[in-house]
């Protein structure tokens, strides 16, 4: 069957058949929008209620004076000694 005897087909397809392909493409489409802006929300509720709960926590904090903690100290940090020099190159000689 090649391209020209489906468009055939197609065209010989009683009205009852596109109007539920439309009706049904049409729902898919709503679904799928529907779907995705339940996703979202669903993401911006759980954002904004951690955002609430650190607002909550820090304000908490301003009040009562509390210092924040600090981190715990690294214990396995490596000290390494470094040499450099800078070298000048607009002494030799050379114009910019």
């Amino acid at each position: 069957m090649n391209g020209k005897q489906f468009l055939e087909m197609l065209a010989r397809l009683p009205a009852r058949v596109w109007l539920q392909a439309i009706l049904g493409l049409i729902g898919f489409v709503v679904l799928a929008v529907l779907g995705f802006a339940v996703i979202a929300g669903v993401a911006a509720l759980v954002l904004v209620a951690i955002l609430v709960f650190k607002a909550r926590q820090w304000i908490i904090g301003l009040f009562t004076g509390r210092p924040r903690p600090e981190p715990p100290a690294r214990s396995d940090r490596k000290v390494i000694d470094v040499q450099y020099e800078i070298v000048d190159r607009s002494k030799d000689g050379e114009k910019r």
